[in-house]
């Protein structure tokens, strides 16, 4: 067993300079395990943690956790197990949080010949009775799927397994669910057995999350580097068939103010964190954003209590029935057939080729992307479609559901 370990203090100087940093840990040949401990003030700052090994990325847990193991056989969620290769190893650091007087840091780094035992595996919950699936007409042998593209797991910083998840996600009568992890793709591996033990597909996913903006990424696409421009993201996604979205753009500390070459056509327009959907402005930027944007929504859910619960809001697809869920999720998010509701059983407008259908909305008003207005009159009513985002209000202008 060697023990390394790396003491000193980040300043605000440090964080202008540079906000990621590395620490050197040296791995022998014949190493088990690696075990990376990082002690810091945390009622004071912020500081984020990752692994990089000499072939590349290794995990990354950001502010949620101060300890990570690596072995051959098992890793700490949101860390990759494998082979250890021997070489010059860096543990990752980002200095999210610095105050003016400096945070003091220290970080432990043992390495061993022989792994400890992996941690035993909590038990998986009962899958859940669905919900009656609600009745919604198809368009040209597609069928309308209820979803959600944006939720956490203990593999990055949340606090439910990735059963758990799936065991909401089927209690709330989803039909798909995107796992959005924190810069990192260690859930993925799981996602499959999930996804068939609760009858609710797990698309995998992953937000890439930095200080000036998060995105997420759709698709088995591999480990996307946060570390990059945000064009190399959405390149990475797209050289491997996914796609990217713009999460919670007027999200407060977390809203979008990275540049983008090529805007995406898909944007998170409806986050959980709209409390007061009166509220125009995310329609306003999702106008300016760019005039074919495909809105989707995301509930950002990441425990019981504290967030939205999955699918609030529900994000509907019209997808194809002869492919696997996963891909005819991302083959109608790329073509643009998304709808937006506050949940699964809440008012409804889906686009069916050049109509649009309003569903439970009587009294609502519906809102053209040129700014006309008609009023539903009933449960169940066809109007036409225009080009662009369409929007049902209430006479509050209080937004209740979108389509593209």
């Amino acid at each position: 067993m060697t023990v390394t370990a790396h003491r000193g203090r980040w300043t605000l100087a440090d964080r202008a300079d540079a906000v990621l940093r590395t620490v050197p840990v040296t791995v022998p040949p014949g190493t088990a395990a690696l075990t990376v401990r990082l002690a810091y003030p945390r009622e004071a700052g912020v500081l984020d943690l990752g692994c990089l090994g000499p072939d590349g990325f290794r995990g990354w847990c950001g502010g949620a956790r101060e300890e990570y193991t690596i072995t051959a056989d098992w890793a700490t969620p949101g860390y990759l197990p494998g082979e250890l290769e021997p070489g010059e190893w860096q543990v990752l650091l980002r200095l999210h949080r610095i105050p003016p007087d400096g945070l003091p840091y220290e970080v432990t780094a043992t390495t061993a010949t022989t792994a400890p035992p992996a941690p035993p595996a909590p038990a998986a919950p009962p899958r859940p009775e669905r919900p009656p699936r609600r009745a919604l007409p198809g368009l040209d042998g597609r069928l309308w799927l209820a979803g959600d593209l944006h939720a956490h797991t203990v593999h990055s910083d949340g606090a439910s397994t990735i059963d758990e998840l799936a065991a909401l996600a089927a209690g709330r009568g989803l039909d798909f669910l995107a796992v959005t992890d924190h810069n990192t793709v260690s859930h993925h591996p799981w996602l499959p057995a999930a996804s068939a033990r609760y009858g609710t597909a797990l698309v995998p996913g992953q937000e890439v999350t930095t200080d000036r903006g998060h995105a997420n990424v759709f698709g088995p696409v591999g480990w996307v580097d946060f570390r990059e421009p945000p064009d190399e993201w959405l390149a990475t996604a797209e050289r491997a068939g996914g796609l990217m979205s713009v999460n919670h753009p007027l999200g407060g500390d977390c809203a979008w103010r990275q540049p983008l070459t090529t805007r995406t056509r898909l944007a998170e327009v409806w986050h959980s964190g709209w409390w007061d959907r009166t509220w125009g402005a995310p329609l306003a930027w999702a106008r300016a954003w760019r005039p074919d944007v495909v809105p989707v929504g995301g509930s950002d859910f990441h425990r019981p209590g504290d967030d939205a619960p999955p699918g609030s809001p529900t994000t509907w697809v019209l997808a194809d029935t002869d492919r696997p869920v996963e891909a005819a999720v991302l083959d109608a998010l790329r073509a643009g057939r998304t709808a937006v509701s506050a949940g699964p059983d809440a008012p409804l407008l889906l686009r069916l080729g050049d109509d649009l259908l309003a569903l439970d909305a009587d009294g609502a008003l519906l809102g053209y992307p040129d700014g006309r207005h008609r009023v539903v009159r009933g449960d169940r009513c066809r109007f036409p479609a225009g080009d662009g985002l369409h929007v049902l209000e209430s006479h509050r202008m209080e937004v209740i559901a979108l389509c593209s």
